[in-house]
């Protein structure tokens, strides 16, 4: 089963096996992942599972749509690496992905 890497603000670092086809929030969110919270249960209405992808896996993701764009607006201290995992489905491709935490959602 391919892995996630979550890696939190304060030098943690959790390594997660993900479902292919599961989404990286979901997989925090059931992990008890500090740093997701999730809140509109992935239905992109929040931003409350704003992540920042790790620069080595920016191009290996979908370019984000135009509506997770603008969702992404509203989270807090936005970057170009910024994704909200709620958005980014689990491959076999995606094996290892790192995922950095922000230090609060809200």
């Amino acid at each position: 089963m391919p892995k996630v890497i979550y890696k939190d603000t304060h030098g943690g670092e959790y390594e997660v096996d993900v479902p292919v086809g599961e989404n990286l929030m979901q997989a925090a969110v059931d992990n008890m992942i500090d740093g997701i919270l999730g809140e509109c249960g992935g239905v992109m209405s929040c931003a409350t599972c704003h992540c920042y992808v790790d620069p080595a896996w920016v191009d290996k993701l979908p370019a984000a749509a135009e509506f997770e764009e603008d969702m992404l607006d509203m989270a807090i201290d936005p970057q170009e690496n910024s994704r909200l995992s709620c958005q980014i489905e689990m491959t076999e491709a995606l094996d290892g992905i790192v995922i950095h935490l922000p230090a609060r959602q809200f």
